[in-house]
């Protein structure tokens, strides 16, 4: 009943943790999600529920698309509206001319190099970086290779000195390091004062449900649930025999002529699960 993913719309102030201890205990199952929303962040956080958890190496490196807010002219300790204003800093006039704004924007399109903040979930030598930041401890941060599909600015309000643009990125992307490089380059500082994660891949914020509604009526929850079968629809299917299933659900590796990749596997038109094939020999993986 409960095995696959649900489109959950996250609000702010709840932390990605608060939205799968609640799915586990309607559905005392395994539960898990594709990527960590911030906190203050809000939008689509796929869900992944029992078996729905086994699909998530398929999911993790698909590329999501924000809402972004910039404020200018002040800056963080993390980089965010959460934490406390360390610094301000006059923002030019001319930075909010529509050009100049799309010209510098267009310079972050592409591959580019990111420094992570300080306060993030990321492990060095073992520790958080978080940690070593409220304990006021330097660190070295490693560099990471990002891609930034597309930027499309939105709205410009001068008055507020802020910008609101859409962001097209691929998995590992510091949003609040793209809002503080961004305001740099603008010869300013900034911090990202709002975030919505519109898309997570072929999930979107459209056909997405809030928590506050599974928690009212949890029926929502069987009835929104994306079976792994659907989740799969665009891979292609292999049809077993009989004779063969056995061998294939006890581990028996199948040899098999198609191309290496993930395939829906059925026998006797009923979904069986998910296989890989690989060098010619197609093996289990997500049995339901």
């Amino acid at each position: 009943m409960y095995d696959g993913i649900i489109n959950i719309f996250k609000p702010k102030n709840w932390t990605s943790h608060d939205i799968v201890a609640v799915i586990k205990k309607i559905t005392g199952k395994k539960v898990g999600h594709t990527g960590t929303l911030d906190p203050l962040a809000q939008g689509v956080l796929p869900i992944l529920i029992g078996k729905g958890t086994e699909t998530a190496k398929y999911l993790n490196n698909h590329d999501k698309t924000y809402q972004v807010e910039l404020q200018l002219g002040k800056t963080t300790e993390t980089l965010d509206e959460e934490g406390k204003v360390i610094e301000e800093k006059q923002v030019p006039v001319e930075i909010f001319e529509e050009q100049n704004i799309k010209k510098c924007l267009e310079k972050f399109v592409g591959e580019i190099i990111q420094i992570p903040p300080i306060y993030s979930a990321i492990k060095v030598k073992g520790k958080k970086l978080y940690e070593y930041a409220r304990k006021g401890q330097k660190v070295e941060i490693p560099e990471r290779k990002i891609t930034i599909y597309e930027i499309q600015l939105q709205n410009i309000d001068r008055a507020k000195k802020t910008l609101r643009f859409q962001v097209k990125c691929s998995k590992g992307t510091y949003i609040r390091t793209l809002c503080a490089d961004i305001a740099q380059e603008f010869g300013t500082i900034g911090y990202m004062k709002n975030l919505i994660r519109t898309c997570v891949g072929n999930f979107n914020i459209e056909k997405s449900i809030s928590i506050e509604e599974i928690k009212e009526n949890e029926k929502l929850l069987s009835e929104k649930i994306i079976p792994i079968e659907k989740i799969f629809e665009e891979k292609n299917q292999i049809e077993l025999e009989q004779e063969k299933l056995q061998h294939f659900l006890n581990g028996v590796k199948l040899t098999n002529q198609n191309q290496d990749g993930a395939y829906r596997i059925y026998c006797a038109g009923k979904f069986i699960g998910i296989g890989v094939v690989e060098k010619k020999l197609l093996k289990r993986d997500i049995i339901l």
